[in-house]
């Protein structure tokens, strides 16, 4: 997912722009996206299919990973590189079929389909989270419709650089900052956007987001190692939605191969290579790190905060 709180915004395309705004809680997460030129002329090769999505079929045991918990009751673990989620090499998400309706560049469309991607991303991180003693609630889902929203973070303007926003246990869509005019029928880069934003829930839900922001304020936002400390948050997040991609393209439900793909190219035109930034991490590594997570589906491979300083850059 201290006394202030970060806005975070995801915005369908090129680069990263975070909204700041000071409030309450443990901050929300960013995921900023700009508005995007055209496709890049040359396209990442794709590894084999056989090569992706190879997850466990269950969620691995935490069972000698340290314990969660002093008290009986899930609760939070505000810790990094060392969180009990990110140590077993071999946990990962279930292999499961999602089935989502088809995009339609309309409101009720995009509500219909984000709506259904979150029961599949419930059912993805839920098991996984509660298997560790953490206390998963799934985020709660709004549509926005007007030309502002108001959250916990503050109010948030809606505009072509607005397309998703977390903060503070609940998820907000408004539709007319997704660019459908530019993206159409892109299923696939929707459902990425989506699952970025889940994974900063995941985070939250975790107490990393927490441990985070810890960190973050102590340094400064705006300081070298605040920066970093963001970086490092946004590319976990970029990890766990290529985990969720990867764990359920091909098995039986509606994310394709396609749509997939269309995923995996997409995310080298973003980072801050694009929006001049330096929160979220150069277009390179906004990729790598998406693609670490879609390749193998494990999230050990997911531990940004474990990263030399030149992966996270």
């Amino acid at each position: 997912m201290v006394g202030l709180c970060l806005g975070a915004v995801a915005v369908l395309a090129l680069g990263v722009v975070a909204i700041v705004s000071l409030n309450r809680g443990s901050g929300p997460s960013n995921a900023g996206y700009q508005a995007a030129p055209p496709s890049p002329t040359s396209a990442y090769e794709l590894p084999p299919t056989s090569g992706s999505a190879t997850a466990s079929s269950t969620p691995t045991s935490p069972s000698d990973s340290p314990s969660t918990s002093t008290s009986a009751g899930p609760h939070k673990v505000l810790k990094l590189a060392d969180h009990p989620i990110l140590q077993d090499r071999n946990a990962g998400l279930q292999n499961l079929a999602c089935n989502l309706p088809p995009w339609t560049s309309t409101q009720g469309g995009a509500e219909a389909f984000f709506t259904a991607a979150s029961k599949c991303l419930d059912a993805a991180w839920g098991p996984f989270l509660e298997s560790y003693n953490l206390p998963f609630t799934p985020p709660a889902l709004h549509f926005p419709t007007g030309p502002s929203f108001d959250t916990e973070c503050g109010t948030i303007q809606v505009g072509i650089a607005t397309a998703a926003y977390y903060c503070e246990n609940n998820l907000y869509v408004p539709f007319k900052g997704l660019q459908t005019d530019q993206y159409g029928n892109n299923p696939g880069v929707y459902l990425a956007l989506f699952a970025h934003e889940y994974g900063h829930h995941v985070q939250e839900v975790a107490g990393i987001m927490d441990a985070a922001w810890q960190k973050i304020y102590a340094a400064g936002q705006n300081s070298p190692e605040g920066l970093d400390m963001s970086r490092r948050k946004e590319l976990q997040a970029q990890c766990f939605s290529g985990m969720f991609l990867g764990a359920h393209v091909d098995r039986g439900g509606t994310i394709t191969r396609d749509m997939y793909n269309k995923a995996w190219n997409d995310q080298e035109t973003r980072g801050d290579n694009t929006s001049r930034s330096h929160d979220h991490g150069t277009n390179a590594h906004y990729a790598q790190w998406w693609r670490a997570g879609a390749k193998d589906n494990r999230i050990a491979d997911c531990n940004t905060f474990a990263a030399s300083a030149s992966d996270v850059s």
